[in-house]
């Protein structure tokens, strides 16, 4: 009943004409080349929708006709679209497996335990499945809903958010169910967040839905023997071998387990939680879901170092965690050598995404990025790692972005606080470890801080003549802020610009000096704000004992200098001006 494979449940753009259309699973991929993306009701789940559903599709029933060398995926790609070969794979792949993806089904409800239930039969709201939805006492303030209302999710709606639970919900207390012998006094506690809610997810995209999908298959990742998708460990399809490691996947239960992903497809497809939809009817005939059963579910014992969608930091000052890896998985291209500790790179609610481009094009051999925290370093994904291997393959001038996504949760981990989302134009020569491009696009965003920082300590100054102290550091208040949301558009346009400039030197510093000296008057536009707001006292200033106990002359002039200078500092390619613009 309801099977996602048939189902027009999954609204899509179509490429040619912009406009919406729904279909199922095999639709989307056979076709995958007519539609430019997937329509989703927040950000968040188009992570959630490609990893639990479409990749693992495409790589359990494609991994003996992908591409294995650079130079295969590159034709691949620029092809467009599947070959009839591997169209007529996914069909196959579709009809062996159908059973598995029945969302409704009695027998193997898709990512769900058929007949779940607590003790005493109770049931949730949707809600439960709604990041976005009143909770509890995590109701928002101006929300025109409470928990008590009743929420009716169309299949496809339930579908999605059943999926988006999977990857990224809340942590913490959970429902006990019957089956679960690990559950105690009618609950499980510690449960973690989804495994995508403790990673910045960095998606690389394309201008269809065929290119997104190469985009995020890593070519050179063999699949391992005992590597499944959680549909093929339900009981319908081919388990994975008798002989395998005894932490392989196995089909989902009331019970769960902690260990560690066995490879990409389990890793993917990650049954975070046990649920169970349970349909009704409208007036009409038509199924709704309303009411779920939600418990706690498998818990990942370490982010694997190959975990794909990720950037990562490497803090050599903490203890190493040895990550176990299944036998015979290859170890990651470029990671941490020495045992150096590793850990997934959050994205930071409220700041752009391409202030942390320093970040994402920190290859393995590229020289490093100063880091205000010593004993700190970064590593690229091992999506873009392995596309930079491609870039010399596909046009320099391929419109590449990253989708970046990321949640914050409350201090205990009950419920969501604030989401992440932005989107940043990536130049191909980006890539190039040693080209002009990243390092115009490195000096960009370095001095767009210092810019940002230079304007704080002038607005420092100024309140320190004024009598008052500094507002603190890392504070939305600070004008610093206001400059780097005036940049932020004047960046975009850098990296889409530099798409233009391939390999050219020349060219790169031009636009460089460019940008600088749009970015010089953004910076004097709020500068000169604060200078011309400033109270009349501060002319004359005052001294102010610091906190090393000297003593230090604060006021207008020596401000406005000291700004001066440290602008010259950073813009070097245009002359400064000689007076404050009017």
């Amino acid at each position: 009943m309801y099977n996602l494979l048939d189902e027009a449940w999954q609204p899509a753009l179509v490429a040619a004409d912009g406009g919406i259309e729904s279909a199922g699973v095999l639709q989307l991929l056979v076709e995958a080349h007519r539609y430019a993306d997937l329509v989703v009701e927040v950000p968040t789940q188009r992570p959630a929708l490609y990893r639990q559903l479409l990749l693992p599709f495409v790589l359990d029933a494609l991994q003996e006709s992908l591409p294995r060398e650079a130079e295969e995926w590159a034709d691949l790609f620029r092809r467009g679209r599947f070959t009839e070969q591997q169209t007529e794979r996914l069909l196959g792949y579709g009809e062996d497996y159908r059973a598995c993806f029945g969302l409704f089904d009695a027998l193997h409800p898709f990512a769900q335990v058929p007949g779940l239930h607590t003790a005493k039969g109770e049931t949730k709201s949707a809600t439960a499945l709604v990041a976005t939805a009143a909770q509890g006492n995590n109701v928002p303030l101006f929300s025109s809903r409470t928990d008590g209302d009743e929420v009716r999710l169309t299949p496809g709606e339930a579908a999605r958010w059943l999926l988006h639970t999977h990857c990224w919900d809340t942590g913490a207390i959970k429902t006990g169910v019957v089956g679960d012998r690990q559950a105690k006094q009618g609950k499980t506690t510690g449960n973690p967040v989804g495994p995508l809610g403790s990673l910045g997810v960095v998606m690389p995209r394309g201008m269809t839905l065929f290119e997104t999908l190469m985009l995020n298959l890593p070519f050179k990742k063999r699949v391992l023997p005992e590597d499944a998708p959680q549909w093929r460990c339900a009981g319908t399809g081919r388990q994975p071998p008798a002989d395998g490691p005894a932490t392989r996947p196995r089909a989902a239960g009331p019970d769960w387990q902690q260990r560690p992903a066995t490879g990409l497809l389990d890793l993917w497809t990650w049954q975070s939680r046990r649920a169970l939809l349970l349909p009704e009817r409208d007036g009409d005939g038509g199924l709704y879901v309303a009411r779920v059963v939600l418990a706690g579910g498998d818990r990942l014992e370490l982010t694997p170092d190959d975990e794909p969608h990720t950037a990562w930091v490497i803090d050599t000052r903490t203890t190493a965690h040895h990550r176990r890896r299944p036998t015979g998985a290859e170890p990651p291209s470029g990671g941490a050598g020495g045992g150096a500790p590793k850990r997934p790179l959050r994205h930071v609610t409220g700041r752009a995404g391409w202030r942390g481009l320093n970040a994402l094009l920190a290859f393995a051999h590229a020289p490093e990025v100063p880091e205000r925290t010593s004993g700190r370093r970064h590593e690229t994904t091992q999506l873009l790692m392995t596309l930079a291997e491609v870039r010399d393959e596909l046009d320099p001038e391929y419109p590449l972005r990253l989708d970046l996504t990321g949640m914050t949760y409350g201090t205990k981990l009950t419920h969501v606080e604030d989401s992440f989302h932005d989107e940043v134009p990536l130049p191909l020569a980006a890539l190039r470890y040693d080209g002009p491009v990243r390092a115009a696009l490195l000096e960009a965003v370095l001095h767009a801080e210092e810019l940002a920082g230079a304007v704080n300590r002038l607005d420092g100054h100024l309140r320190r003549a004024a009598g008052a102290e500094p507002v603190p550091p890392l504070a939305w208040q600070q004008p610093g802020e206001r400059l780097l949301a005036l940049l932020d558009p004047l960046v975009l346009a850098l990296l889409r610009d530099l798409r233009h400039a391939e390999e050219d030197e020349e060219a790169c510093d031009a636009r460089l000096t460019l940008w600088e000296g749009a970015a010089r008057r953004a910076t004097w536009q709020v500068a000169e704000e604060l200078l011309r707001t400033a109270v009349p006292g501060v002319v004359s200033g005052r001294k102010v004992r610091l906190n090393n106990g000297s003593e230090q002359m604060f006021r207008l002039s020596t401000a406005e200098a000291a700004f001066r200078r440290a602008l010259g500092g950073i813009l070097r390619r245009l002359p400064q001006p000689a007076t404050i613009r009017s």
